[in-house]
């Protein structure tokens, strides 16, 4: 089994935090974990039917939400995705997928456990 290094911004928590307030912040983490693990879940979906161009999309979205609250690591395996789908690599985009999805379901976690500190 790999073991995978989750980073967290917690500069970006932080600054979240300090902008929308404590309640207005959660909400903000609530959503965008939720989020996250739904479309994680579509991404493998979609790339086990093979549909690479909205698998993409898919991915595209996911550094967004990830950037928002600090998962840079996720955000930057998303981003790979993307590159391995323009490039045409299908064992690539195979293997770097399943690293997001590992890495993913690490991320949420150390969100929520960051979360935790936070409140």
């Amino acid at each position: 089994m790999h073991s995978e290094t989750v980073r967290l911004d917690p500069d970006k928590l932080t600054a979240l935090y300090e902008q929308l307030g404590e309640t207005g912040a959660e909400d903000v983490v609530c959503r965008a974990v939720e989020e996250m693990a739904v479309r994680l879940t579509h991404c493998e979906r979609l790339w086990r039917q093979n549909e690479m161009a909205n698998l993409r999309k898919s991915a595209r979205s996911l550094i967004a939400i990830a950037d928002q609250i600090g998962m840079t690591a996720l955000a930057s395996i998303a981003s790979d995705v993307t590159a391995a789908i323009d490039a045409e690599d299908a064992p690539a985009v195979a293997a770097i997928l399943f690293r997001l999805m590992r890495v993913g379901e690490r991320s949420l976690t150390a969100v929520w456990d960051q979360q935790d500190m936070t409140i």
